[in-house]
């Protein structure tokens, strides 16, 4: 009645009634779990059900339970008129979490390691949370827009094709996938391109693109160039590549490329992070005369220029200005894109076109970060992209995005006319709000999550010279929109200009 083992688990075992999981799991769990850290071993008999139900002041039935359990699982054998014996089977060696208080305090986890390793303020995490009903992002797409009828029919054509299987097994060369060659075909006709499949690399992500391009161009200390106001996801990226980041003046007409003539010689240029189309954050337009002009700069300086065009497809008034990269004549541009943002953020891919050399090396880190890809996606972007649906489905949510931004523009005439100056933006799902007198911005980020409306710390933007709000306003919808610019204007009001700076 008072065998070690019986008294063993009483200590061990602890079990709550009142939880969803049942009880005989619980117990389970924690007879695996003492298994495991080697105080039941192979061989060991478990007491009988009736001695064991005493111990735990449980059901006969419940221990019954437990043991067929254990059985199933493999980590005991019942043998008839014997008893319950361990097993310990040789494939079950992932830790099962025990319920028992007791049994987790005679190991814990180690919360730091025993050897030293690089930390990076870099890469901190920059995610805020918040319970506001209402939040401000930087120009991301609405999640509520995208097809989910249809995505669930395209998904399931895709898993019904009998290809995915040999590819997934395919171990001998073969020419470019159906993928690549839609997915050139459609730059080709969409931004001026005259590449091939040997000239484009997939990627899980523009980030992930952007990475793989940092770690084949830089080195520590190499001087890169990016605007005086950039992309801090970008900048992350190049400074935990070791880089030397030097900011060049951006104007009405874009980047100031006769300031980098000027403050820099050949040779001491890495490459220049430029957003053409519209820059990060400003939405700017870089003019066709600086363009030709840093074009000519990069092949006599000898420097590269990467060219981020993350929402090249959200175009309103007039046609697009093609890509840098599309009069590249010198090899000198690496285009970073995106495709599908019409679709779930997990059908959205990354794109790099630049020439065959680079990318044949990226396609190496490729390897090393992501051999396995996502051939679903490849097939359904690949469908979609021949049958036109993301041409058709792209036109469809620029309307929508289109009066959204009609809609805010008119609520910031309403409600902040002498106090923010804007430009319409000719594409893109932000706007740019500078305050014509400077606030604090951090205050009316507090005052505002106050009244229900979240303004992250990536937006906003406040120096000696700067006191502006990159303002997204694609996932919003009209009547949310007014909500958020009242809600604002509410919180100017508390703020105020005579609340000074932080």
């Amino acid at each position: 009645m008072n065998s070690p083992v019986s008294n063993l688990l009483q200590q061990l075992i602890q079990f709550e009634k009142k939880t969803s999981q049942p009880v005989y799991i619980q117990i389970a769990q924690q007879i695996i779990n003492a298994i495991q850290r080697g105080y039941l071993s192979k061989g060991t008999a478990l007491p009988g059900t009736r001695v064991l139900s005493q111990k735990l002041k449980i059901h006969r039935n419940t221990v019954v339970a437990v043991y067929d359990e254990l059985a199933s699982q493999g980590w005991v054998e019942i043998i008839p008129n014997k008893g319950t014996f361990i097993l310990v089977p040789e494939q079950a060696t992932a830790p099962i979490k025990a319920t028992a208080h007791q049994i987790d305090q005679v190991y814990q986890y180690p919360k730091t390691t025993g050897f030293p390793f690089q930390t990076s303020f870099n890469l901190a995490s920059t995610l805020q949370t918040t319970k506001a009903e209402y939040s401000i992002n930087d120009g991301n797409p609405d999640l509520t827009l995208h097809p989910v009828h249809e995505f669930s029919r395209w998904y399931s054509a895709a898993m019904k094709r009998k290809s995915l299987i040999s590819k997934w097994n395919q171990t001998t060369a073969v020419s470019y996938s159906k993928f690549e060659t839609q997915l050139c075909n459609y730059l080709n006709a969409t931004r001026g391109f005259h590449i091939k499949p040997k000239n484009l690399i997939s990627t899980r992500s523009t980030e992930m693109s952007l990475y793989i391009v940092s770690q084949l161009l830089i080195k520590p200390k190499d001087v890169i160039l990016v605007g005086h106001l950039s992309n801090y996801a970008s900048n992350m990226i190049f400074q935990q590549a070791g880089a030397d980041i030097k900011t060049i003046p951006v104007d009405e007409n874009g980047l100031d490329v006769d300031y980098i003539r000027t403050h820099f010689i050949k040779g001491s240029i890495r490459f220049i992070y430029i957003c053409a189309h519209r820059h990060y954050p400003t939405t700017v337009t870089l003019s066709a005369e600086r363009r030709l002009k840093l074009l000519e700069l990069a092949k006599t300086y000898k420097f590269a220029i990467i060219e981020d065009d993350y929402d090249y497809d959200f175009q309103y008034n007039g046609s697009a200005m093609l890509p840098m990269a599309s009069a590249d004549g010198n090899g000198v541009v690496v285009y970073l894109g995106k495709l599908g943002q019409s679709l779930f953020p997990s059908f959205q891919t990354g794109f790099v076109v630049a020439p065959e050399s680079l990318i044949s090396e990226a396609k190496n880190y490729l390897q090393l970060l992501d051999k396995q890809g996502d051939m679903i996606q490849e097939q359904i972007l690949a469908e979609l992209i021949h049958e036109g649906e993301i041409y058709r489905l792209l036109k469809k949510n620029i309307v929508t995005y289109k009066e959204r931004r009609d809609c805010l523009c008119e609520h910031l005439t309403t409600y902040f006319k002498n106090i923010i100056t804007w430009e319409k933006p000719s594409g893109g799902l932000a706007i740019w709000l500078r305050f014509n007198n400077k606030i604090s911005l951090v205050k009316l980020a507090e005052a505002s999550e106050k009244l229900n409306l979240f303004l992250p710390k990536t937006i906003l933007y406040q120096d000696k010279d700067t006191c502006a709000i990159r303002f997204g306003f694609g996932q919003l919808n009209e009547e949310e929109l007014e909500t958020a610019i009242k809600t604002l204007k509410t919180a100017y009001d508390i703020v105020g200009p005579a609340s000074g700076t932080t």
